[in-house]
């Protein structure tokens, strides 16, 4: 299906699971308009208002601070740039962790207050019963399993997670819960390539090799925006942090020459 087909509607929930099999999923994260619009247009399929906001926008150490009020603020602007991938957002810590009444309450006000289409929350086994609750509530729920950020107290820090059993357990929880679609995050690629075959729903992977159904990136990762070390699994495709530090260089530089604003800027 070409990226034109779509773009005057969006793509729904059953068309991003139905690629299993089909095609590679793409997905990136999204904080803003700006950004949104453009990696829309360039044909993506899913965009991810990723609680990692809370790192790479708000600049905390890890996705614990940032609140549903900012998710949602964050999510209406990149639910109102999008035309035509599928938006997804994360639910931020603890606000699915009160039980499926609170869930259902948190994840509803998403759906309503943004344009997004589904929602993402972290777990498996343990969160089975909120996935359905969310389903049942007509919620589209992404799960995500491996590495769990919002847990990296409890796994005592950002490693790679390899105990096979509990990994899949989690994946075919989730997708018997109602989960349409499971993130795995940092596992090795033949567990991940294993879960991608047990399961029905397309996996998405970060960090867990290329035999996922798709892949999905923090998007100043990709744009090499990152300052400081980048993890093993990021592929930066451009290295944007050195072209606006010398644009910045440069225009201090001119100003402080009288080299800006010249006659072209410059109303007689």
């Amino acid at each position: 299906m070409s990226s034109h087909s779509h773009t005057q509607r969006r793509l729904t929930v059953p068309e991003f699971s139905g690629m299993k099999g089909q095609r590679k999923i793409t997905m990136l994260t999204a904080y803003d308009y700006p950004t949104a619009e453009l990696i829309d247009q360039s044909g993506v399929d899913g965009i991810l208002v990723g609680d990692s906001l809370s790192m790479v926008v708000q600049g905390h150490d890890n996705t614990l601070p940032v609140t549903l009020d900012e998710m949602i603020y964050h999510a209406e602007m990149v639910g109102r740039a999008v035309r035509h991938a599928l938006v997804v957002v994360d639910m931020p810590f603890p606000s699915y962790h009160m039980g499926p009444y609170k869930a259902i309450q948190n994840a509803g006000r998403i759906l309503k207050q943004t344009r997004c289409q589904a929602v993402k929350l972290e777990g498996g086994v343990e969160q089975a019963e909120v996935i359905a609750a969310l389903v049942g509530a007509g919620i589209p729920v992404m799960a995500h399993v491996g590495l769990r950020p919002q847990s990296v107290h409890q796994l005592g820090g950002y490693r790679v997670q390899r105990d096979e059993e509990p990994l899949i357990k989690d994946a075919e929880a989730a997708e018997s819960a109602g989960a349409f679609s499971v993130v795995l995050e940092c596992i090795p690629a033949t567990l991940a390539q294993k879960i991608t075959q047990r399961v029905k729903i397309p996996t998405i992977g970060i960090g867990a090799g290329v035999d996922c159904d798709g892949q999905i990136l923090v998007i100043q990762d990709l744009l090499g925006l990152t300052a400081g070390r980048v993890p093993k699994h990021v592929r930066a495709y451009a290295q944007l942090r050195q072209t606006m530090e010398s644009a910045v260089k440069a225009f201090s530089d001119d100003v402080r020459a009288s080299n800006f604003p010249g006659p072209a800027e410059t109303f007689e």
